[in-house]
């Protein structure tokens, strides 16, 4: 089943400029690659959570960019990699099966590494899409010198050769620091076929809220954290709604979530010393949530173990992959 939206409903020549534009971006590369960086980079807000884990995504998460001359739907999805888990093996279906339905894919190659095999290896599987516009990113750019930008860029254009794959745009920038994100957003537009907006005005994401929230958690869950932990975290958000008996000017939103790990040590690492830990991540989620819902919030949240979850069916579907 396609994981793109559905058509959007009729729009009249007369509401939509001739030459507007609209379409689909993937941002595709290996674990820590910069996608989600650059996603919300150029949404201009928050959509997809960032970590300096690889592998943080897990989901396909779609930013919309609005302009007056189109309108980018971004697909930021998770990293390719060699899997290791059930869990692993479903991401990785989950990007190849995004492939396919987007308008552009853009690699992404962080400047601050060389070319490596999983790069080599990604750009090969991009390069079997043959009616499928690619765009190569040089991300990170911040992270490295002019000297090394230029070999990189280089580097990226001879991998275009080699693997007979013809780059309609090489493009550095620094998500970070925001330069030449404007650029590339003005390189992917030309690009996008004719159309009407897919989104209504102002909508800069289709994730639900409650898959929003639970990324927010997870991510403050994630900082500090090491070794096997950070794969090992997933949360699902149980309950989420307004408290009733509250003042429409002082609205209460309860959100009733679960941290799951895989083992009882684990779970030890999450709560931390008398609970400190999780209190910690809790503040951390909560503040994140208030400002993307713009609602004051109050977070419960409990830690579980669901043992080796990311490799077990039933515990995926659970979880919602």
């Amino acid at each position: 089943m396609s994981d793109l939206p559905p058509p959007a409903p009729p729009v009249f020549a007369t509401d939509v400029d001739a030459d507007h534009r609209s379409g689909f971006v993937s941002f595709v590369g290996r674990p820590n690659a910069g996608k989600s960086t650059l996603t919300n980079a150029l949404v201009g807000t928050k959509v997809a959570i960032t970590s300096d884990k690889p592998q943080t995504t897990r989901t396909v998460v779609r930013g919309i960019v609005h302009r007056s001359d189109a309108q980018l739907v971004l697909v930021d999805t998770p990293g390719v990699h060699r899997p290791r888990t059930l869990l692993g093996e479903r991401l990785n279906d989950l990007v190849a099966a995004t492939w396919g339905e987007v308008d552009v894919v853009a690699v992404c190659f962080p400047a601050d590494e060389k070319i490596g095999p999983g790069d080599r290896f990604i750009a090969a599987e991009v390069a079997k899409l043959k009616h499928t516009v690619k765009v190569a990113v040089a991300t990170k750019t911040d992270l490295a010198g002019p000297e090394r930008i230029g070999e990189h860029l280089m580097a990226i254009s001879a991998l275009g050769t080699d693997l007979d794959i013809e780059w309609a745009e090489i493009v550095p920038v620094s998500a970070t620091a925001g330069d030449q994100v404007g650029l590339l957003a003005d390189l992917l537009v030309p690009l996008m076929p004719p159309g009407p907006p897919l989104y209504p005005e102002g909508e800069l994401t289709d994730s639900p809220e409650e898959v929003l929230v639970a990324e927010l958690i997870r991510e403050a869950a994630l900082d500090g954290v090491r070794d096997e932990l950070p794969h090992s975290i997933a949360v699902l958000v149980e309950e989420m709604e307004l408290r009733e008996d509250r003042p429409a000017d002082k609205p209460l939103l309860d959100v009733h979530a679960i941290l799951f790990v895989e083992r009882d040590s684990q779970k030890g690492i999450v709560i931390g010393r008398k609970g400190a830990r999780l209190r910690q991540v809790g503040t951390a989620a909560r503040q994140q949530i208030q400002t993307l819902l713009g609602t004051p919030v109050h977070l419960d949240l409990r830690v579980k173990v669901a043992k080796d979850w990311q490799r077990d069916p039933r515990q995926l579907r659970k979880l919602g992959f």
